[in-house]
């Protein structure tokens, strides 16, 4: 049931690509919204993304709005919209909220200054609700050691305080914020998580836990240095949902997500979804259907019992408990799940391509199919979300313009590791081809 809405308005100043940018940003965002008759609370520094959604749900707020640049370049930033229901706001909202932008001129009125205070609680039922969700008694109780990474974001030390205290050694790298990350971007994949790898290996770590720069998704390394795709993490998550813990319900597969998530919920005889790519479809079934878990191949993973909403948080400590259930490192859970359900590795290659030129080639390829690429036979193709081209073994090529950056994506996932670049590499030489 939808929260009473109130004229309340809960504003983060979050990453930014200056000292000041986005603390400078929401203050006036908070100005116009007092301006224009609104309550507003305007956090004190910077938050994660889930706690500001988790926030105006709990205070029932009109709405929300977090500056960020997510996990997006320094030079970047982004106006999110969040929703009464403590997820991101649907398309319509957004796109009716793009069309007033110059409709009239801003009224603008001072901020108290003491308005965080109203914030206190749902940031303490929030903390409350981490503990009740993960059982963090048995993760502190771990004789291991972890290393958590928020790559200079919102994150912090976040996940560091809910694991301290006991015999579980938890290191924080990268906690202090830094509006330019340390000169790499914020988002949890390989490229960008050598640090991590390096301290994992340094500390004989049992895990890394990676957030991206508003600490909504979630990125690993297992205890060999090695970076652990969402289509390594998301499966592993999924059976210790359904095997440990008992829960049930839908599981959704956004356009790029592994086919391991198939395969599981065949084997559980879980309804599976598959939407486009971007969380506000998963968000949307969150909202209708009775969802287990939903997932994007970035990182954003949403769960059953919590808010319709990526946490980084939260699923970096899921991820964990998944870990230390099991009893085994994450490269051994990974090997028993090739072998139960199938062998697949997935790659990404990222191309700095003109949206223009990136989506000819996604039509190009949708009306002029070749037959086959890197010798393998291409047997079918998907157009949910950009272009997929489907091989007998059920390995994937998919290509598809990012919807935040001039970057034209390209995304394999196969059967064997060599597979999997053999394909990538046979889909940057067709997107590169005059």
């Amino acid at each position: 049931m939808m929260p009473a809405r109130s004229t309340s308005i809960h504003i983060l100043a979050s990453v930014c690509p200056s000292s000041t940018g986005s603390s400078s940003i929401a203050q006036r965002a908070a100005e116009v919204l007092v301006g224009n008759k609104f309550t507003v609370s305007l956090f004190s520094e910077a938050e994660p993304t889930p706690l500001i959604s988790w926030a105006v749900r709990e205070l029932k707020a009109a709405g929300g709005v977090v500056i960020t640049a997510s996990h997006n370049p320094a030079n970047f930033n982004g106006f999110k919209i969040k929703a009464p229901w403590g997820g991101s706001a649907a398309p319509e909202t957004t796109s009716a909220v793009e069309k007033l932008v110059d409709a009239n001129p801003p009224k603008r009125s001072d901020v108290p200054t003491d308005t965080h205070r109203m914030l206190e609680p749902a940031i303490a039922s929030y903390k409350s609700q981490i503990a009740l969700y993960i059982d963090l008694d048995r993760l502190r109780q771990s004789p291991s050691s972890v290393v958590v990474d928020p790559m200079h974001g919102a994150g912090g030390d976040w996940v560091e305080s809910f694991l301290k205290g006991a015999a579980l050694e938890v290191e924080t790298i990268r906690k202090h914020r830094d509006p330019l990350f340390g000169g790499v971007n914020p988002e949890p994949i390989d490229s960008n998580l050598g640090r991590l790898k390096k301290r994992v290996l340094e500390k004989k770590a049992l895990v890394g836990l990676a957030t991206d720069g508003d600490a909504d998704r979630v990125g690993a390394v297992n205890e060999l240095g090695e970076t652990m795709t969402m289509h390594d993490v998301v499966p592993l998550i999924l059976l210790h949902l359904v095997r440990q813990r008992q829960m049930t319900g839908g599981v959704v597969r956004t356009f790029s997500q592994s086919v391991l998530l198939k395969r599981i919920a065949a084997a559980y005889n879980l309804k599976l979804y598959e939407t486009a790519i971007g969380f506000k479809y998963i968000a949307d079934l969150m909202l209708k259907d009775d969802i287990l878990i939903g997932a994007e191949e970035s990182g954003g993973i949403g769960v059953k019992d919590h808010i319709p909403e990526r946490d980084g948080i939260l699923n970096s400590l899921l991820f964990l408990e998944a870990i230390v259930s099991s009893g085994k490192p994450p490269s051994e859970m990974l090997r028993d799940l090739h072998r139960e359900f199938g062998e697949f590795h997935f790659g990404r290659k990222d191309l700095r391509v003109e949206p223009a030129v990136g989506q000819q080639l996604i039509e190009r390829l949708t009306s002029a199919t070749p037959g086959e690429l890197a010798g393998y036979r291409v047997t079918a193709v998907e157009t949910t979300d950009g272009t997929k081209l489907l091989f007998d073994d059920e390995s994937w090529l998919l290509f598809r313009q990012s919807g935040t950056e001039p970057m034209l994506r390209i995304y394999a996932e196969a059967t064997s590791v060599a597979k999997s670049a053999a394909l990538l590499a046979a889909g940057e030489e067709l997107a590169l081809r005059p």
